[in-house]
């Protein structure tokens, strides 16, 4: 469910801020799984601060995923440049492990190029009723969703779109840089639980943190899925709309926020 529709505007969700006393909590991490967009990235970069603590991470025994609704191409790169163990893609489309070239599907999809035409002929179907929208440059890299760009669409015309594609038999979801046009029941937190299974049965739900900043990443802060969730405070932007909300926020936003959250997680041995 990508909106709430029983929270109103003007709600303020009263969401706990991460601190000190937070650390007991965050010692059991052993994993942290996160979203990209306007969660690592500082005003649309990785800065030094952010690349130095996925290393510290790494170096202190934590292991990192990335979990984004960025393109197949975009984190095919992403996997294989960065300190991580691995980067779920297109919103629980796939994954790429650290190093891989080859995609595992998370979503069965038995004809890669009628999928395509499908999301193709969805996406004419809202450009009838929505004709400012526009395909994402990055959308011929993608293969399970579509994307089209978030800006200068209202939240009403967002809910819209979202009814639309339920009607059509799809599914729904927007961050702060992208919509996206995406088969039923796939979403990040379903993905993840799908990797840890595969790659890294040793660990617990309860061993994760799943960090995120938009409404596609409501999934990661169901407490069913994962019980430890963190929005960075830019998240706050967003609350009114998610059903399911984090169980911490950072004081910081973006990476600076992320940052903030590992320093938490690896003062746990200190």
């Amino acid at each position: 469910m990508y909106i709430n529709p029983h929270v109103g505007a003007g709600h303020s969700p009263n969401l706990q801020r991460i601190s000190q006393n937070t650390v007991a909590e965050l010692s059991h991490v052993r994993l942290i799984a996160t979203d990209m967009d306007g969660t690592l990235t500082q005003q649309g970069r990785f800065s030094a601060a952010l690349l130095q603590t996925l290393e510290d991470l790494k170096a202190g025994g934590l292991t990192v995923l990335i979990v984004t609704g960025r393109s197949a191409g975009w984190v095919s790169g992403i996997s294989s440049l960065m300190p991580v163990a691995g980067a779920i893609g297109e919103n629980g489309g796939l994954f790429y492990p650290a190093k891989s070239e080859h995609p595992l599907l998370l979503t069965p999809i038995a004809d890669v190029t009628e999928h395509r035409q499908n999301l193709a002929l969805v996406f004419q179907e809202l450009k009838l009723k929505f004709p400012q929208i526009e395909e994402s440059g990055d959308n011929r890299f993608r293969l399970t969703d579509w994307t089209f760009d978030v800006a200068g669409l209202t939240l009403e015309e967002l809910k819209i779109m979202g009814n639309l594609c339920q009607d059509m038999g799809w599914g729904f979801t927007y961050s702060n840089v992208q919509c996206h046009i995406k088969p039923q029941g796939q979403e990040k937190a379903i993905a993840l639980l799908q990797v840890l299974q595969k790659y890294f049965p040793d660990y617990s739900p309860t061993q994760v943190v799943t960090v995120g900043d938009s409404p596609n990443d409501e999934s990661l802060f169901n407490q069913r899925y994962f019980p430890l969730s963190v929005g960075v405070a830019n998240v706050l932007k967003y609350a009114d709309q998610l059903q399911h909300q984090p169980g911490y926020v950072t004081t910081a936003a973006e990476g600076e926020g992320f940052c903030e959250l590992s320093s938490y997680i690896l003062r746990k041995g200190n």
